[in-house]
């Protein structure tokens, strides 16, 4: 028997299922009545994990929500061609296909190898977690201006070799290999 949540015990990050589909909580509001006999309300906003679509909606505070079929397994990246991109699990050695709108903008952090968090949902794939951080080679960097240093953090422009474009210490060349913060994409430091 799967595990049942009452809505007024949602809170932000649960993850619940409503109408088959698995739902990450961003924001939870209770809603006491003002007048007697009145019911509680609770007001989410959720996330899709599906689709990755925000909506708000309103709950009864006894409505009940199954706990997802949700999974995370590890998986290093292969390739990406037009009909998605591969993955290998890491236990099973079984490869996992994540389509273009699953995978979002995560493609320009990702290199052959790359081991990120894979999630499934009854079985399936259906998106991937970053780690915090990437290491990628410089393919190109702007020249720097040795006077430029005026605005105390002196950077240039570089192109990484996933395509991302992102600004760089003055002191990074090409081919140094550099680590980017996955969540904000910048620079985080030499690898």
């Amino acid at each position: 028997m799967a595990v049942l949540i009452d809505a007024i015990n949602v809170k932000r990050r649960t993850l619940i299922e409503h109408e088959n589909v698995p739902f990450s909580c961003l924001e939870a509001e209770v809603s006491s009545p003002t007048a007697r006999g009145g019911q509680t309300l609770v007001r989410l906003k959720l996330r899709n994990l599906l689709t990755s679509a925000v909506f708000e909606k309103t709950f009864k505070a006894g409505d009940k929500f199954k706990e997802p079929d949700l999974t995370v397994v590890q998986a290093s990246y292969l390739y990406s061609d037009s009909e998605g991109s591969y993955f290998l699990d890491q236990e099973s050695f079984e490869t996992l296909t994540l389509t273009e709108n699953m995978l979002g903008s995560a493609l320009d952090l990702l290199v052959d190898g790359t081991v990120i968090e894979l999630q499934k949902f009854n079985g399936n794939p259906i998106g991937l977690e970053l780690p915090i951080h990437v290491e990628l080679v410089v393919e190109f960097a702007e020249l720097g201006s040795k006077g430029d240093t005026s605005s105390g953090g002196a950077t240039k422009m570089a192109r990484l070799e996933t395509g991302l474009e992102l600004r760089v210490p003055l002191f990074i060349k090409e081919g140094e290999k550099i680590k980017v913060a996955t969540e904000t994409r910048s620079f985080a430091g030499r690898a």
